[in-house]
């Protein structure tokens, strides 16, 4: 077991190293646009055509941010035989499906690039006709990890999750009317949770359809609560250099930057490369922040997050302060959970 977890871990750094540069350079192109955006009642809106394209090409870059993480976990596992099964795995889970259109995010993508490269792997060993074996790195084993994973995903996974979907959003207009410290907790997990995946847009869109209805606290806790991961992780790599990799500091000073411009997957190549540290860590941070936004009765006006929204929010020095202190609690977290990398060997 002990061997299986340095391999899983040497795989998911494989598809984190990949993912990196579709985040950072994704990341950067739209908050730059997006610095030159109004902030409106609608949302953000970019009336510069150059800032425009730039913010195309910024979602463009992101787009393939989930589909190589996937596909180079995968070609770790398996090797070239399984780079296909993954990166088609990763646009499955990165795009929406079914009639409930569910996106599974980072985390399914994650999940599917795992199951892709082990069955890649498993399909390699195949005892097959000497005729077949030219044409089974090329074609049978693409071909059939493709679709039994894609598959898969789409009946057993994809299309029940619909339902989940429509039971967290009855339960979060339910916490509306109650508790503001309760629904700050559930805010601040569920937008941190997947950062973009189902669960994060089950809170951000709840929060801002409340908006119509005039109420915009909700949306200050979920502006709060969307900046505090990429913020949080950005300053614990500078903060704690020996518990980050090169890459990973690399990473985190673009990550402040996305996570002021409201961009919450800053922080998914932290998380994709450490999930049982980094994603409690956040959740705990945004909860932390999307607390003391409700009960200072922080708003924002407009749909969306980070520190770009500030002319439109609402008791602005309590929404800085939660981000701050919420960003703070992750860098604590950090100190304490995450391990010195200097103190171990490369090895071990």
């Amino acid at each position: 077991m002990k061997q299986f977890m340095k391999g899983m871990k040497r795989h998911l750094l494989s598809g984190v190293s990949y993912m990196i540069p579709a985040v950072t350079v994704g990341g950067i192109c739209i908050a730059f646009a997006l610095a030159t955006a109004d902030a409106r009642e609608e949302g953000m809106i970019i009336t510069n055509e150059l800032w425009q394209n730039i913010n195309i090409i910024g979602e463009a870059a992101m787009s393939f941010m989930v589909p190589l993480l996937a596909g180079y976990i995968a070609y770790s596992i398996a090797g070239r035989p399984g780079l296909l099964p993954g990166l088609t795995a990763g646009y499955l889970a990165n795009n929406p499906l079914g009639t409930a259109e569910i996106k599974t995010g980072f985390l399914g993508g994650m999940i599917l690039g795992i199951v892709a490269g082990y069955l890649a792997k498993w399909v390699k060993e195949w005892k097959v006709p000497k005729v077949i074996k030219p044409i089974m790195s090329i074609l049978i084993i693409p071909l059939v990890t493709t679709l039994l994973v894609g598959l898969a995903y789409i009946y057993i996974l994809a299309y029940p999750l619909g339902g989940a979907v429509s039971s967290m959003e009855s339960m979060l207009s339910n916490l509306t009317s109650g508790s503001t410290v309760i629904l700050a907790i559930a805010v601040g997990c569920m937008i941190a949770f997947d950062m973009g995946g189902p669960v994060n847009k089950v809170a951000f869109g709840t929060a801002s359809a409340l908006i119509a209805s005039g109420n915009m606290s909700v949306m200050g806790m979920a502006g709060v609560a969307i900046c505090i991961p990429p913020i949080g992780m950005g300053l614990s790599s500078i903060l704690l250099k020996n518990r980050f990799s090169c890459e990973e500091q690399e990473a985190g000073k673009a990550a402040i930057v996305m996570g002021s411009i409201g961009i919450t997957e800053g922080a998914i190549p932290f998380a994709a490369s450490d999930p049982l540290r980094v994603i409690p860590s956040i959740m705990i941070g945004s909860s932390v922040g999307a607390i003391i936004a409700g009960l200072g009765g922080a708003t924002d006006a407009a749909p969306h997050g980070g520190l770009i929204v500030l002319p439109v929010v609402g008791n602005a020095p309590i929404y800085i302060l939660a981000v701050i202190i919420g960003s703070l609690t992750v860098v604590l977290l950090m100190y304490f959970l995450k391990k010195d990398l200097t103190k171990h060997k490369p090895n071990e």
